[in-house]
């Protein structure tokens, strides 16, 4: 935010999120639902939902956002925009902390156009003494990347899942719409896949994210932090969903927490393997288009059960119901692709280059090797220039 403001920027509001940034759909019960300027009905997305939906409706140009799972492509996706997640430490989490996530997350934007997001990361990149550890960042300005030709490339596509092994067939189309583009601007582009099992890798990422979720909502009660009754917000302050998550991080042992994070750089070898073959990899950003508004929210029974095994004091008993499955699904299932980058510390890119035939953006996602966001960059600049996204706007009430 400091750096923002010392180059000038205007900065005069906070978009809506959902609860701790926990969730790839903006509905937060104490403020309500983001809604997607394409289609009102739909979620642009989370957790930076608010950040999308401002840009697509044309209220900002560049609006800031944080990516723990896939949370600025995701609204990227979901929105029409451009939406490029650094690579780990490219830019500094400080001087508070080292790092967000143990290392999943960093910060970012969401904008219109490649040349934004570009100037945008020249701004908030940078070294930091307090860092754990120096990113594998280009020495050069990042703006000065686009506009650069990519070279002739090597691009390897996935879009198989094992965790949603029927993606919507618009996610498919997306991506072979860019296959079609990439390979008219002279990339070679073949089908490959990343050794990892995606189902796995969720549960790997879902397990320190709930032991991440006990700890906010502690220093949160020790600071104050709980808010007013609302709507369905409970006598804590926190929505049922948070509490669960925050009771499956306390129930868990530190050996299983232990292993998930080891296992994380199981993924971070297979990557690196891949990308010795493949300058990039492309997939669908997401599984499926936009979902309704609701349409993942937890059911009654649900509910009533999350409630009592919490009055009870019965975190563990949340694993033996199967919640934690019926989570990995519902929330997962339709963003399977995003995680990888996350975990392995990797920089990737939702690039808005396809539309459904209902008018509905879907995104397409690069992901690239450490260091690699110049050549995001110029590659994405490179589409941008061959299929201009930047003046295309959602209908009514929206459209200038």
């Amino acid at each position: 935010m400091q750096r923002w403001l010392d180059v000038g920027l205007v900065v005069f509001g906070q978009t809506n999120t959902p609860e701790f940034g926990a969730k790839g759909v903006t509905e937060p019960e104490l403020f309500g639902p983001t809604r997607n300027p394409w289609d009102l009905s739909r979620t642009p997305g989370g957790s930076s939902g608010g950040a999308a939906a401002a840009v697509a409706a044309g209220i900002v140009p560049v609006a800031g956002a944080s990516d723990g799972g896939g949370s600025i492509r995701i609204p990227a996706s979901c929105c029409g925009l451009f939406g490029l997640k650094p690579g780990r430490g490219v830019v500094p989490s400080g001087p508070v902390r080292g790092e967000g996530l143990f290392g999943a997350a960093t910060d970012g934007v969401i904008s219109r156009s490649v040349r934004d997001t570009a100037a945008m990361l020249d701004v908030v990149r940078g070294v930091d003494p307090d860092a754990p550890y120096a990113p594998a960042a280009p020495a050069g300005s990042f703006l000065e990347e686009v506009g650069r030709p990519p070279g002739r490339l090597r691009i390897g596509v996935q879009t198989e899942s094992q965790l949603n092994p029927e993606p919507h067939p618009a996610a498919v189309a997306a991506v072979a719409d860019a296959v079609e583009l990439l390979t008219e601007l002279g990339h070679d582009v073949v089908t490959a896949r990343v050794d990892y099992d995606d189902a796995d890798l969720a549960r790997d990422f879902l397990l320190p994210w709930f032991v991440a979720a006990a700890v906010q909502v502690e220093y949160a009660e020790a600071a104050g932090g709980r808010r007013r009754r609302l709507g369905r917000v409970s006598r804590d302050g926190f929505e049922l969903d948070t509490r669960v998550m925050a009771a499956l991080g306390r129930a868990t042992p530190a050996t299983r927490y232990s292993a998930a994070l080891d296992r994380w750089h199981g993924y971070v070898r297979a990557l690196s393997a891949f990308h010795r073959d493949y300058d990039l990899l492309l997939t669908p950003t997401t599984a499926t288009p936009p979902p309704p508004i609701g349409a993942l929210d937890i059911t009654r029974a649900e509910r009533i059960g999350g409630e009592v095994a919490l009055a009870l004091g019965a975190g563990a008993l949340f694993g033996r119901l199967g919640i934690v499955e019926r989570a990995v699904q519902r929330n997962l299932g339709w963003v399977p692709y995003t995680q990888l980058a996350n975990l392995t510390g990797r920089p990737a890119a939702s690039v808005p280059l396809y539309w459904t035939p209902e008018g509905l953006p879907m995104g397409v996602q690069l992901v690239a090797p450490l260091g690699g966001e110049g050549l995001l960059l110029r590659l994405a600049a490179q589409l941008e220039t061959a299929r201009p996204w930047a003046d295309r706007r959602p209908p009514e009430p929206f459209a200038p």
